[in-house]
């Protein structure tokens, strides 16, 4: 007989917590809340309450349980609590998911179709952000609940992904509820760390006390209070110690035996001494069993060995029943409330509670319970070998697991650890490290002395890979030594460049060299073409980090000898990579000398990376090929100052799957949106991924997006922002980034240009030229070869500026030729500054005819960067003036409209005073310039005039206009005389016409018919 509660006692505080944390989630405030306790305590039944009331706010509710067998399998608990809601209601379609769906593939069915291409493995941060974008959208109208169970069983993954979830989701409408044991392990550290944070409550679950276990016994009995008698509390509440589950097991066990029963007027207790009452859940469930038929009693035992969860299929191979019969025992089972279908997989069981499939175990001897796990083990072997097609008895990893850990309960420690350790390789391969570093743990502990070392290794980079290089680190010194150029050690020299390779791109040099030093340690003094290749691709990135060790660089010349002695190697090395079939590696070394030969030229460095798509789209390597895209975009985007490439790029990342390139390239886009004057669209971009870059750990997308906000707002000419979105970039480590001439050039200087303080402009950019020389550096919009070299003309250039190699007195005319003799000034960004400086120069040398084609071809530049051509304008017009050359007094009007129309004031200002000191009249800025059409505002014609003007397409008189706009005749006339001069009307029918033509062409007609009307 089965004996449960209705309802829920003694959690009153803990309904209350969950309660508190549903209306907060409804506000759009998450949260985060652990249920923590023993095994049958009422996590479980707290999690359900917490559905039922969610349900009842119609709120979205997904709910996943991990697996109780010990078996590591990657993301289950998050797979299950995706299926719960998405079998039924289907995936959501929202645009705003298109990003995330290839990452999210992996756990819901339906949008397998969006997998990310092959060769390209999501990594946990990619997928655990998709996922709370995912939880972010279904929670956008009323929140949503995600109910993880059972963590303590989680595989890594997953409480890495949780972890995630927890850190990030208080500012979405989500709930994410977790239970778990108290016992030491991943959940339970997670969930005492992120209390200590102060992202999630922990609620740790204590017994019920005797007046709970009162209320819990009479719910179950469906009795009114005194009907149960108290002896019967008191049995309950002694041996059960408060546990819910067990007072449940306890009291089913009275029920059964008859020592508990109903007569008239209530319960009644037999008294049958202590020797035949069980005392405990191991005895009462032996007692179950044995009432129970022996096949069924059998099955159920083969089961628990097989775990608290297990498969039809595996019970079919080890007991050897046809369907009809099994399926028959478990229904027997199933009725007696010892097992129940799993609602998360068709072919699967679970027993009510783990407790269950553990006192199972325990009721057999030691002896039995290691020969049937034996059994078991080889059945499953069997099988698999009568399915596979040649006979080879591959497992797949979830078998392998089952099978290692039925050979370690059977007492064979080597076949497990040789188990254990396959599966945790075939995990490193799929992508999955945290899995595999745990499963080669076990290997590692249970392997014979033989072979100890080679899991150790594999080891070593499962914990690297998952971002413990620390854990890595220690594990390969800790290896004996091997003979140098033995297989032993080709295999570790191996492990060492893959650390290596993580240490790099996490940017930390010292780990990453010494990794490398012990690897051509192991690989001897000739190590073989191909291992060479791998550790010169690995020492040229490298070689791009600024020194750590010396925060003042290597120095000019040693800096520039170790990029010239990485480009030769590279170049050896991706040519190798190629012949010896290690495409990964050509791509990497392809990629680096695409960035080392920008010194040469753009079309070289492009010439490396169409060779990288070429490799990548041969052996089918996706991540390489967007990578290559994403380059080549950025060279396009850099030449033309076009996005055209970068979005086709983009569309690639997309495709892929892949986050981080996606947050890569929307960089990019964000920069070539400030540098083209589209503020709007760069804001929007830096808002959508500065903070979710962040989450990713994606450390030099990031940063780049916090500079391109800082860009942004010097730009736009914000200081405070500025500093603020800098202060962000420090605290990044920004500053020790490859990104400091941009830092200093592109945001600072031109922050000081919109301030019109042309002194500190000149002094960020003389410091990011100064440590370009001093570093390696492949940014050529930092400003030294085009922006730099114009404002050392304007101001005279005394030649003694850093890195000038002029003498004095030579106007600024190094600089200039310097950066018109490069790759850098050939970019179209600074092509429109250096022909600006040319400008100048002619004009300073008496050829007006040739400045102002200089002005003419730096104005074709020009075109998709308005608000770096306006302020070209503003600065070389007071040159144009001093030389009288040119036309200064339109380009001070154009810039003085489009700065006063960006809010740039202090440029607007400085326009306004040099045309006063031109002795030019300066419109006074009054309301309803807006509505001056551009070409009339560039002339200078004020809103009084306009509205003069507008008049005149009627062809009124003086007196007319005067009494229509209460002005005197006489002020019309002035008006009138000041409108012929700044449009260039002759006479006033002219100007009648040009009035009626502009009035015509703002309803939607054609010039020629205004000018007909007019005539």
């Amino acid at each position: 007989m089965r004996a449960t509660s209705s309802v829920i006692v003694g959690r009153d505080a803990e309904i209350g917590i969950l309660d508190e944390a549903l209306e907060s989630v409804r506000r759009g405030a998450g949260r985060a809340v652990f249920l923590v306790g023993e095994a049958g305590i009422g996590k479980s039944r707290l999690a359900g309450e917490c559905a039922l009331r969610a349900y009842d706010r119609d709120m979205p509710v997904l709910r996943g349980r991990a697996t109780s067998t010990g078996l590591v399998v990657p993301f289950r608990p998050l797979v299950e609590a995706l299926s719960s809601r998405f079998r039924a209601a289907g995936a959501p379609d929202d645009p705003e998911l298109d990003p995330y769906r290839p990452a999210l593939a992996g756990l819901v069915p339906e949008w397998r179709a969006a997998a990310a291409a092959p060769g390209y493995t999501i990594s946990l941060v990619e997928l655990a952000e998709a996922l709370l974008r995912l939880l972010a959208v279904l929670g956008r109208e009323r929140g949503c609940v995600i109910l993880l169970e059972d963590l303590h069983d989680s595989d890594t993954e997953t409480i890495a992904v949780v972890e995630y979830v927890v850190d990030n989701v208080a500012d979405l409408p989500v709930l994410l509820v977790g239970t778990l044991r108290p016992d030491p392990g991943p959940a339970s550290d997670l969930a005492l760390a992120a209390e200590l944070r102060n992202t999630a409550t922990v609620a740790e679950l204590e017994p019920l006390d005797e007046a709970a276990v009162r209320r819990m016994v009479d719910a179950c009995l469906d009795a009114r209070p005194g009907e149960v008698p108290p002896a019967a509390h008191r049995h309950l509440s002694e041996r059960a110690g408060g546990n819910p589950y067990l007072v449940e097991v306890l009291l089913a066990d009275l029920l059964d035996l008859g020592r508990l029963s109903r007569a008239d007027g209530g319960w009644l207790l037999a008294d049958h001494g202590e020797a035949t009452v069980p005392t405990g859940a191991v005895r009462s469930w032996a007692r179950r069993l044995g009432r129970l038929d022996e096949p069924v009693r059998e099955l159920l035992l083969l089961a628990a060995t097989l775990g608290g969860r297990f498969s039809v299929g595996a019970l079919r191979a080890v007991t050897g029943l046809d369907d009809r019969a099994l399926f028959a025992h478990l229904r027997s089972a199933s009725e007696a409330g010892i097992i129940a279908p799993d609602g998360a997989a068709h072919d699967h069981y679970t027993f009510r509670h783990v407790l269950t499939a553990d006192a199972l175990r325990a009721s057999l001897p030691p002896a039995e319970q290691a020969a049937l796990a034996r059994r078991a083990a080889t059945a499953i072997e069997r099988s698999a070998a009568e399915l596979s097609a040649e006979g080879t008895g591959e497992l797949s990893g979830e078998q392998s697991q089952l099978v290692a850990t039925l050979r370690l309960a059977a007492g064979d420690k080597v076949a497990a650890s040789r188990q254990f350790a396959q599966v945790g390789r075939q995990m490193l391969d799929a992508g999955a490290s945290g899995s595999a570093a745990v499963l080669l743990e076990r290997a590692r502990g249970l392997a014979a002395d033989g072979e100890r070392d080679d899991v150790t290794v594999q080891l070593a980079i499962a914990q690297a890979e998952s971002g413990r290089l620390t854990a890595a680190s220690v594990l390969l010194d800790d290896l004996p030594p091997v003979l140098a150029g033995s297989r032993a050690a080709e295999e570790r020299a191996q492990a060492h460049t893959q650390v290596a390779w993580v240490a790099t791109m996490a940017e930390q040099q010292e780990e990453a060299r010494r990794r490398i030093r012990a690897a051509r340690g192991l690989l001897g003094s000739s190590p073989r073409p191909e291992q060479e290749a791998a550790l010169v691709v690995v020492e040229g990135h490298l070689a791009l980090l600024p020194e750590q060790e010396d925060r003042g660089g290597p120095g000019r010349l040693a800096g520039r000898e170790r990029l010239k002695e990485a480009e030769r190697s590279a170049r050896h090395a991706a040519l190798t990579a190629e012949q010896r079939g290690r495409p990964v590696v050509a791509c990497q070394a392809w990629q680096l000398l695409a960035l080392l030969s920008r010194q040469r030229g753009f079309d070289e460095a492009d010439a490396c990376l169409v060779r990288m798509l070429e490799v990548a789209e041969k052996h089918r390597l996706a991540v390489s090929r967007a990578e290559a895209l994403v380059r080549l975009g950025t060279n396009a985007f850099m030449r033309t100052g076009e996005a055209t490439q970068l979005e086709t790029a983009r569309a690639a990342a997309h495709e892929l799957g892949s986050l981080a390139v996606l947050q890569t390239v929307d960089g990019l886009l964000a920069m070539q949106s400030v540098l083209g004057g589209r503020w709007d669209r760069a804001r929007e971009i830096v808002e959508r991924s500065v903070e979710a870059s962040a989450r990713l750990q994606n450390l030099s997308a990031h940063r780049y997006l916090l500079l391109v906000d800082a860009t942004l707002a010097a730009h736009q000419g914000r200081a405070r922002e500025q500093e603020r979105a800098l202060g962000r970039f420090r605290r990044a480590g920004g500053e020790e980034s490859m990104l400091v001439p941009l830092q200093r050039g592109l945001c600072q200087a031109m922050g000081a240009l919109m301030a019109e303080d042309r002194q500190r402009a000149t002094a960020e950019l003389d410091a990011a030229l100064a440590w370009e020389r001093e570093h390696p550096s492949f940014f050529y919009l930092s400003g030294r070869y085009g922006l730099r070299p114009l404002l050392r003309i304007l101001e005279g250039g005394d030649g003694k500026g850093q890195g000038d190699a002029a003498g004095p007195g030579d106007g600024g005319r190094a600089a200039y030729e310097e950066a018109l003799a490069s790759p850098g000034g050939q970019l179209a960004w600074n092509r429109m500054f250096l022909g600006m400086a040319d400008a100048v120069l002619r004009g300073r040398d008496g050829d007006a005819e040739g400045a102002r084609r200089a002005v003419e071809e730096a104005g074709r530049a020009a075109t998709v960067f308005p608000q770096a051509w306006h302020l070209a304008l503003r600065l070389t017009a007071e040159a144009a003036l001093a030389d009288s050359w040119g036309d200064p007094v339109a380009w001070l009007r154009t810039a003085e409209e489009y700065f006063h129309e960006a809010g740039v004031q202090p440029v607007a200002g400085a326009c306004r005073a040099v045309l006063r000191q031109a002795g030019v009249s300066v419109p006074q800025r009054r309301g309803g310039r807006e509505r001056i059409p551009a070409e009339l505002r560039t002339a200078g014609v004020t809103p009084r005039e306009y509205e003069v003007f507008v008049l005149l397409m009627e062809r009124p008189g003086n007196q007319q206009i005067a009494q229509r706009l209460c002005i005197s005749p006489r002020t019309v006339e002035k008006h009138m005389a000041s409108l012929m001069t700044k449009t260039g009307c002759v006479d006033r029918a002219a100007l009648c016409a040009l009035s009626a033509e502009r009035a015509e062409e703002a309803r939607g007609a054609p010039p020629a018919a205004a000018r007909a009307a007019a005539t």
